[in-house]
């Protein structure tokens, strides 16, 4: 992943570097039908700086900012909430790209120490695990198993998970194969309730909270194509009362929750917030209508949190994060 991103650093700063350049040729060409030399040196010193600045904020991102912690604590409050799940914490998280942490294994323990120090009662996690294939989480069962919670941990799949990027698998069958490897290392290496196109049930007092979780799922007229796996009727089939969605992709949230369907609450990842913030704007709000952070409609919630690992080694503004709900009965 390092490596990719010095290739990445080195084609921008030739890019960058080139801009100056292209224009003083211009200025240039332009200058000498005047008879006008346009002086070369304040373009060079120009393209010099820029390249400057773009790697060592590149470098910032990668080996500062891409180990940040951000906690986001939140509450929310419901009517079919019921006495014994008043306070109930829950812990969202998503996204750990566990090979992101290849370079600094410590970062992941650091990372799971963070979330038990919050004392949760469930932790949701909301998709990818690895980017290319179950090699990659294998290093790190000790510290994903570190992770504790009363009620244990309820994950999906996300795109990423399905290994639709992996090209050394050469055929479905394959493919299909890595996917329940995957899938088997979550259920039966890490412990983890893996939801499937179905839902659990947790009972406190002879009262329940329901977790529905789907494989992942695009919506339309938003985000990009990945792979469509998710059958929410399916998953709520015998569900009732309060009910928690873990659904990886939020463009589900707007395509088939909010129209078909009364989850008061739904937790997705995906977008990583695309890695990168500026004063409250990320770029993936170009792509998704929801794209980070919390968002209400209908009476209805989407969460969108914006994962712990990496695509490209680079966060710039934009810590990982832990998400901590507190459920409240109104």
């Amino acid at each position: 992943m390092l490596t990719i991103t010095l290739i990445a650093a080195l084609v921008l700063g030739i890019v960058i570097a080139a801009l100056p350049h292209v224009v003083w040729l211009l200025a240039w060409l332009v200058g000498k039908g005047f008879h006008y030399t346009v002086p070369y040196a304040p373009f060079g010193w120009t393209a010099l700086a820029l390249v400057v600045v773009v790697w060592a904020v590149l470098a910032w991102g990668c080996f500062v900012g891409r180990w940040r912690l951000q906690t986001t604590r939140m509450e929310f409050a419901h009517p079919d909430i019921t006495s014994a799940f008043d306070g109930y914490k829950i812990v969202h998280i998503s996204d750990l790209h566990l090979s992101t942490f290849d370079d600094n294994p410590k970062q992941l323990r650091r990372f799971m120490d963070s979330i038990n120090t919050l004392e949760p009662d469930l932790i949701c996690f909301t998709g990818d695990l690895v980017t290319f294939g179950t090699s990659e989480a294998e290093p790190y069962t000790t510290a994903l198993r570190q992770l504790q919670a009363k009620d244990g941990v309820i994950s999906v799949l996300g795109n990423h998970d399905f290994l639709i990027y992996n090209r050394k698998l050469e055929d479905d069958v394959m493919r299909q194969k890595e996917v329940e490897a995957v899938a088997q290392f979550e259920r039966n290496q890490l412990g983890w309730r893996l939801l499937r196109n179905e839902n659990t049930v947790i009972e406190h007092s002879g009262e329940k909270l329901t977790i529905v979780g789907v494989d992942n799922t695009v919506g339309k007229g938003q985000g990009f194509s990945t792979i469509d796996r998710g059958d929410l009727p399916k998953a709520m089939s015998g569900t009732d009362g309060f009910r928690i969605l873990l659904t990886h992709d939020p463009s589900h949230w707007r395509s088939e929750v909010l129209p078909d369907t009364d989850i008061p609450l739904t937790l997705s990842g995906h977008t990583h917030s695309a890695q990168v913030r500026l004063f409250g704007w990320t770029p993936a709000s170009w792509m998704f209508k929801e794209a980070w952070g919390r968002y209400d409609e209908g009476g209805q919630t989407l969460n969108v949190n914006a994962g712990l690992g990496c695509t490209l080694p680079v966060r710039l503004n934009c810590p990982a994060e832990v998400t901590l709900i507190t459920l409240r009965k109104r």
